[in-house]
């Protein structure tokens, strides 16, 4: 693609990293086929093309951002399937990225009230203590749903019935491995995750330590930053993905610490942002920090296919239909890994048609965009419903909300059957 960048503005290194990235795209459509909004829409400017188009003339025309800009590159997921498609390597992740962020620092680009409700996600859900008092005011507030904002309404319907109690494995501490230790390996505890479903960190530290690692929860390291990062809020990301740099640095060797072999990390999301913080602190204090991080980040998955095959204690069998999450197979091209254990584990695997689609989560997409959303979820969950599975896997936590709230179907992270077939609770509600 041709540019047509001043020479001033070509002295922006973000215009650079654009230019470079903008070059690359022979305009062949491929990534078209591939994209869920232009397959659900089929506008152009609903595709990873479109938006490469608009970007393009976001960056070049400079000063304020277009309403049409804005509408069509707020509607993209971030699944990153297009760059799986791309046959020309095209880094739509970082052009969209920042994007995003000049659209954030242009103030005005959007109406004050998506503005708000942005602001208002992006606080609310990297906090543990805000975003359990946010879901306790949502529960009291869902009679009234009707007369709130209907910009508002979707977060209420995400609003769980129950909260589960605080894990005290949330706590700083060393989870010791079951036998002789082959590893010792941090575990991101996160934000949303934590506050919303205890069982899947807890299943991740015993399947761990189980299988020889010590597990160590580092004081400091919540959130990564990863929300607030895709929403364009970039100082707030930065920060909390420092203070998890930080607080993993401080554990490994050259930190002062006794080592670390891995950041293992069970939320998908999380583990694309964490895998590039090397590039987010480029030219920055901690840059050479946040490229061992990124270095030492593995999805749980990931790192227990490393360890050699799984021995199951229990009988299992049960027809799984496996959702693979955007984050992992795209994000972070982690395919096979979460498939085979699931297999070594005994479950009979059922792939699910359109498996490269996005359900719709997409990190806080379905609160800012239901509509669309919805429309993917009810498409994923048709493909899922005609495979007749017992149970639905994946391996991010946003996938397991989103499909969870229009099927009956148990939703299940990987991580809680590969725990339950090698000795941990059964992670799912007998019907029976």
């Amino acid at each position: 693609m041709q540019t047509r960048f001043t020479s001033e503005q070509s002295r922006d290194p973000v215009i650079r990293q654009a230019d470079a990235i903008l070059r690359k795209c022979v305009h062949c459509g491929f990534c078209t086929a591939t994209c869920p909004t232009y397959v659900l829409r089929g506008d152009e400017l609903d595709s990873p093309r479109g938006r490469i188009y608009l970007i393009k003339g976001m960056h070049e025309e400079g000063g304020s951002v277009s309403a049409a800009a804005v509408k069509h590159i707020d509607r993209c997921l971030g699944c990153l399937s297009c760059m799986t498609t791309c046959p020309s390597g095209v880094d739509y992740m970082h052009l969209v990225d920042a994007a995003r962020l000049r659209i954030e620092a242009a103030g005005g680009a959007r109406p004050w009230h998506q503005q708000a409700l942005r602001l208002l996600v992006g606080r609310l859900t990297t906090s543990r203590r805000w975003f359990r008092l946010g879901l306790r005011l949502g529960a009291l507030a869902r009679p009234w749903r009707r007369l709130l904002p209907s910009a508002l309404r979707p977060l209420l319907a995400l609003v769980p019935d129950r909260l589960p109690a605080p894990s005290p494995s949330l706590r700083a501490q060393e989870f010791p491995a079951e036998g002789p230790r082959r590893h010792r390996v941090a575990l991101l505890t996160g934000c949303v995750q934590a506050v919303l479903d205890r069982q899947i960190l807890e299943s991740t530290i015993r399947l761990l330590t189980r299988h020889g690692c010590a597990v160590v929860v580092a004081e400091g390291a919540g959130c990564c930053g990863a929300l607030t990062h895709h929403l364009g809020q970039e100082a707030h990301a930065r920060g909390k993905a420092a203070a998890a740099i930080e607080a993993w640095w401080r554990l490994t060797a050259e930190g002062g610490g006794d080592g670390l072999d891995a950041v293992v990390i069970n939320t998908s999301g999380c583990g694309t942002t964490i895998k590039d913080y090397g590039r987010m602190f480029a030219g920055t204090a901690l840059a050479a920090k946040a490229e061992t991080i990124a270095g030492l980040a593995r999805d749980v998955s990931e790192w227990m296919a490393g360890l050699g095959p799984l021995a199951p204690v229990i009988a299992t069998g049960q027809r799984v239909a496996y959702h693979s999450p955007c984050s992992l197979q795209h994000g972070q091209r982690v395919r096979d890994q979460p498939r085979n254990l699931l297999k070594q584990a005994g479950f009979t695997l059922l792939e699910v048609p359109e498996g490269h689609l996005c359900c719709g989560s997409a990190g806080v997409y379905n609160l800012l965009q239901p509509d669309l959303a919805g429309r993917l979820r009810d498409r994923k969950l048709a493909h899922i419903d005609g495979l007749q599975p017992e149970l639905i896997a994946t391996g991010n936590l946003g996938c397991m909300i989103q499909l969870g709230s229009g099927t009956g179907i148990p939703v299940v992270h990987t991580v809680q059957l590969l725990d339950w077939a090698t000795g941990g609770p059964r992670p799912w509600q007998s019907t029976v």
